[in-house]
């Protein structure tokens, strides 16, 4: 029996058929092509391609009217402001993960994940509880010829194992998500994990429990998880 990852693999791989089919034969829907995911370099992160829904509003609606019932918005289906900070900053500073295991933890589409295997990470696990995205993050990781692991188990009440560097991109975005994540993510520093986490400021992450490394402005892409968002900010516990 397939897993759910392995189910929802198959029907992403089916909507890139279908929009890989619309767009060699010039055709569009009826929402002219809006629930569509397209395979595309991502701004501030062109080194990386990811396939990103149009609208990811639209998408989502799509896939509920076909009785899929997904659990969660298609998250996974934009491009998070505070994972390509993460993204920019790994690529930029490939020695953070450089012959290193690395966790990227709510891994979403996978472009932090795809960031560190391009910069020489020695292993990279994508974690995420929804299935879509973990699916999102191996095909996206095929598209960018980097081997990433999956990973669909809630990992939140450990310390990232045996991994030496921990990303999250983008995960205070709700009150109850930050409480859980600080504290894994704090539990991973003192066991000598590197962390890194970026933070747009969605106003969830406690300033006095964490410093800044790296700073960016950079545009908004989607305004259902981006909402004009533009500083960005990449962080590490205080430990």
């Amino acid at each position: 029996m397939l897993t759910a990852p392995e189910l929802a693999l198959l029907d992403l791989k089916h909507e890139v058929a279908i929009a890989g089919s619309a767009a060699s034969g010039g055709g569009a829907d009826a929402a002219g092509g809006l629930d569509q995911l397209c395979l595309v370099e991502v701004p501030f992160v062109p080194e990386v391609r990811l396939y990103l829904a149009r609208d990811s509003t639209v998408w989502w609606a799509r896939m509920q009217a076909r009785s899929l019932a997904l659990q969660v918005p298609p998250y996974w289906a934009s491009a998070w402001a505070g994972g390509r900070a993460v993204a920019r900053y790994v690529l930029d500073n490939p020695q953070t993960v450089a012959g290193r295991r690395v966790l990227d933890v709510a891994s979403g589409s996978g472009l932090v994940a795809i960031a560190a295997g391009k910069a020489g990470a020695s292993a990279v696990i994508a974690n995420d509880i929804d299935p879509y995205a973990v699916a999102a993050s191996v095909l996206n990781a095929r598209a960018n010829a980097v081997t990433v692991t999956e990973s669909h188990a809630d990992l939140l009440d450990g310390d990232g194992g045996d991994a030496e560097v921990i990303l999250a991109g983008d995960v205070f975005y709700t009150e109850t998500l930050a409480l859980r994540m600080l504290a894994f993510l704090e539990r991973a520093a003192a066991r000598g994990a590197q962390v890194f986490v970026g933070d747009p400021g969605r106003g969830h992450l406690p300033a006095d429990r964490v410093e800044i490394v790296a700073s960016y402005r950079l545009p908004s892409v989607d305004a259902i998880v981006d909402a004009q968002l533009t500083h960005m900010n990449v962080c590490r516990p205080r430990y």
